[in-house]
């Protein structure tokens, strides 16, 4: 049997901890061949440049490109998804793969998905079926239409992705594949990994001390509400200012509204000057998860802590409507942009610590599950609702 040949697209830092396991999974098939490329956010340095700690995990992308247009606005981003669709193509010209494995509800990944579309080849899109806000609701249900074989990451998802009208033969719930790596590292030594975050990561700030309480802070823009964001980051660090626990903030992504967000960071640390903050621009997976183990509270609107958060237990305050709707376990409560609500809710959620762990987004297992379903899954590239 002829090895098949699937290719990873990598686009952010998020995209990577969303689909690692799988790379690592079809790497080590013998009746698969993995190619990676790596664009978008995942290549610049001011969101931390993704694409070198692919490398360091042993992976070689097979082709890299720059589609990201500077400025952060809806503008750029639709220019941005332009540029993308004109890349990708060249690439899958080039690596004519059997397969392409797009994640979730990006930009960048509706770019290459249109692409991979017009060009016959059989797309497989993981973590779709949700529900959330911004423009990543849109992005993903479209991303659905494009696809072929799906993976979502929970019942509820699977049922919607049928709703759809997508063949249930060809949708797969495996659970999410950062639930993988979570599993992993939950058996290592948070405090032995942590103890040389500082040195070896830098970031900016006082180093502060991670075997007392402190908080991780990670608050990216609603595209849908552009023009808003920096206020939204603004109620967010007020709130920390007024608690002053010790807190790691992370870099926003490269959505739309990012550099409001972070000139409001920015200022912030200018006009308070506070030693209780250190902000780094990305970090490994790996540290992050253990971040997570040890924090005391995750505030902000990732989805790390609906997924993450909820297998490992940990305390989280989602503020506003990024993440509207998408399941979620009992360890988030959910505040709007208010900086007294957010103070209250930190408060709540370092007095009660940790909850019991969840596995509403799988049980650890996704990558391998998908590595064996892709060596015999052969879905017609002609689509049709099916109901």
């Amino acid at each position: 049997m002829k090895r098949r040949k699937i290719c990873v697209f990598v686009g952010s830092r998020a995209n990577y901890s969303s689909i690692k396991s799988v790379m690592q999974a079809v790497r080590s098939h013998p009746k698969l061949i993995l190619q990676v490329v790596t664009g978008a956010s995942a290549l610049l340095d001011r969101f931390g440049r993704v694409d070198d700690l692919i490398r360091e995990d042993g992976f070689q992308p097979d082709y890299s490109f720059h589609n990201i247009v500077e400025g952060e606005t809806p503008s750029t981003m639709s220019k941005s998804t332009g540029l993308g669709v004109i890349e990708m193509s060249m690439i899958l010209d080039n690596l004519k793969p059997d397969q392409l494995i797009v994640v979730g509800d990006r930009f960048e990944v509706m770019a290459v998905t249109i692409a991979a579309a017009y060009m016959n080849i059989c797309i497989v899109h993981t973590m779709g079926g949700e529900v959330s806000g911004t423009i990543d609701e849109s992005i993903r249900h479209a991303i659905t239409k494009f696809a072929h074989i799906h993976f979502p990451a929970n019942e509820d998802a699977k049922k919607r992705i049928i709703k759809l009208g997508e063949d249930p033969e060809f949708v797969y719930n495996c659970g999410c594949p950062r639930m993988d790596l979570v599993k992993e590292e939950l058996t290592n030594d948070s405090s032995a990994l942590l103890s040389d975050i500082f040195e070896k990561y830098g970031g900016v700030g006082f180093a502060l001390d991670l075997s007392k309480p402190f908080l991780l802070v990670s608050q990216h823009p609603v595209t849908t509400e552009y023009g808003q964001n920096r206020r939204q980051i603004e109620e967010t660090l007020s709130a920390l200012n007024e608690l002053k626990i010790q807190t790691l903030l992370l870099w926003p992504n490269a959505d739309a509204g990012s550099d409001h967000i972070s000139k409001g960071i920015r200022t912030f640390r200018e006009q308070n000057q506070p030693k209780w903050l250190h902000v780094f621009k990305n970090l490994p997976t790996n540290y992050y998860i253990h971040l997570l183990k040890k924090t005391d509270c995750l505030v902000g609107n990732s989805s790390s802590g609906l997924r993450e958060g909820a297998f490992i237990g940990t305390p989280v305050v989602n503020v506003g409507t990024r993440q509207k709707r998408r399941m979620r376990s009992n360890n988030v409560m959910d505040v709007g942009y208010s900086a007294k609500e957010i103070k209250f809710a930190i408060e709540k959620q370092c007095e009660r610590g940790p909850y019991e762990k969840s596995p509403i987004y799988g049980n650890g297992t996704a990558g391998l599950q998908i590595a064996e379903i892709l060596v015999n899954s052969n879905p017609p590239i002609q689509k049709t609702i099916v109901y």
